[in-house]
């Protein structure tokens, strides 16, 4: 992982907190787990709890019981992970002993083969899973088999497992990433919201908005485009927990996956080389408000612009967008990010933002970072004009690059990273930091960079650069040609 911005600088430009875990030891560290069974679970389950225990022990996690992991109230402490093993009834749920929907991660373990095929698209595994989350009111999903166990998240991210059993290696670098941080909306006091654009204000110029429309038809036969999952549908034992669910997606009419964004053209400043004098003295007497950041052993003080970006609001169907109301613009400003909505919106219809919101001001920030240092190390690249002129398009969705697939230009990064879930601090700054480690290979290599492409395990994958929304759709459409395009596979 490249460590050219410092934890402190994150907190400073993007919010994200000082203590928060990237590396995997850290994330040991940080864990607080409570096995909670059922009243009653099979052998089976039994064997794996045991050696998740052991495993976890030898990781310097301790897998604690409920008693030890709770308040004197009976509820769980926050920032506990609970492991429920076993079928529940409805009043024992783990859900009824959280303190706080956002700071409590529960996962049911189930003594079955997962529920799913390989003949199943990634829209109807996402579909599965969601539903069971619903039924069970968990956040993640264990299937224990004795051959294998498979761990399926919210994001419809499914990784099977040798073995009956989790080993160390596993559990460390799989299992404790998962568990390290909640995938949660965006939070009101994380953001400002702006008053909406008046009603007939469009959101998007005409080119953009053409470019948003034509990414969404070329992306609208694709398996890979996870489209929408609606709440209202979802098998809830009771009103109580459909109210839960409700209030946990912050009201949103249910979850749509992946974004397509827009970056407006932003000018950067050129970069400032660091020149340190006699004891370590800086000689250019630079501003307090730039930013150090570390490429190729040299260091860079980089101006910090604002950034503005258009983006799909939260629950949209990104597969036949309206882009007078389907679009959000937010910006980001001396660490605070504000959104500004559509000014009309349908009845029945909210403006919120995306669950990515902070990955993609990252990203927006990361290119300017890139843009501004290359106006030094390499004067004449033409990522840094072309940002001035046009901005930069964004494309995520949760299926994984072939190499082949990825533009001229671009980089790619992210393939080693813990495989954290999407919409948490750590995906934001691995976003960011690898920004800088894609342009530190097109430096080496010596060749113009124009982009990235940000790869997340167990995930999926963000491609950013130059290329339009609608030019980078019609790359990714080569995987409807792909030998098995319903499992694609991971390749550098």
């Amino acid at each position: 992982m490249n460590h050219s911005i410092t934890t402190s600088s994150l907190n400073q430009l993007l919010g994200i907190p000082r203590d928060t875990p990237l590396h995997l030891d850290e994330m040991c560290k940080r864990l607080r787990p409570v096995l909670y069974p059922a009243p009653a679970i099979s052998d089976r389950l039994e064997r794996f709890c045991q050696a998740l225990s052991a495993s976890m022990a030898t990781l310097g996690i301790e897998l604690t019981t409920p008693e030890k992991g709770s308040l004197p109230n009976g509820r769980f402490r926050p920032g506990t992970v609970i492991l429920a093993p076993g079928e529940f009834p409805d009043n024992l749920l783990a859900i009824n002993r959280v303190s706080t929907l956002y700071n409590n991660i529960i996962v049911g373990i189930y003594d079955e083969p997962a529920p799913l095929t390989p003949e199943a698209t990634a829209q109807e595994r996402l579909d599965i899973i969601v539903r069971r989350l619903a039924r069970d009111m968990v956040h993640m999903l264990i299937f224990v088999t004795d051959h294998s166990w498979t761990l399926c998240t919210m994001n419809g991210g499914v990784v099977t497992l040798k073995g009956p059993c989790p080993d160390k290696n596993d559990v460390r670098c799989t299992l404790v990433p998962k568990l390290t941080a909640q995938v949660v909306p965006p939070k009101p006091e994380d953001l400002d919201i702006l008053h909406p654009a008046k009603q007939d204000e469009p959101m998007a110029s005409d080119a953009m908005a053409e470019d948003f429309l034509l990414c969404s038809a070329l992306w609208s036969n694709s398996s890979y485009l996870l489209t929408h999952t609606s709440r209202e549908n979802l098998p809830y034992r009771n009103d109580y927990y459909k109210k839960i669910v409700a209030r946990y997606l912050d009201e949103r009419n249910g979850m749509s996956y992946g974004f397509f964004a827009r970056q407006l053209p932003v000018k950067t400043e050129a970069a400032i080389k660091q020149e340190p004098g006699p004891a370590g003295a800086n000689n250019n007497n630079a501003k307090k408000t730039m930013l150090p950041v570390r490429v190729l052993n040299q260091t860079y003080l980089v101006p910090i612009p604002a950034v503005t970006i258009l983006t799909t609001r939260s629950g949209c169907r990104k597969n036949n967008l309206n882009t007078k109301t389907d679009l959000v613009e937010i910006t980001l400003n001396n660490g605070r990010i504000s959104m500004k909505t559509a000014g009309m919106l349908p009845e029945g219809t909210t403006a919120k933002p995306s669950f990515d919101t902070l990955t993609i001001a990252a990203h927006a920030l990361g290119n300017a970072l890139v843009a501004s240092i290359l106006k030094t190390a390499k004067p004449e690249s033409s990522f840094p004009r072309y940002l001035e002129r046009h901005g930069a398009s964004m494309t995520h969705w949760h299926g994984v690059a072939r190499k082949e697939h990825i533009p001229e230009g671009y980089f790619l990064h992210g393939e080693n990273n813990p495989p954290v879930s999407c919409s948490t601090p750590q995906s934001a700054a691995y976003s960011l930091l690898g920004k800088i480690e894609a342009l530190e290979q097109a430096l080496e290599a010596e060749i113009d960079y124009q982009g990235d492409v940000h790869l997340e395990p167990n995930h999926g994958t963000n491609i950013v650069g130059t290329l339009t929304l609608a030019e980078t759709a019609r790359i990714l459409r080569q995987y409807q040609n792909a030998p098995n395009p319903r499992t694609p596979p991971l390749q550098k």
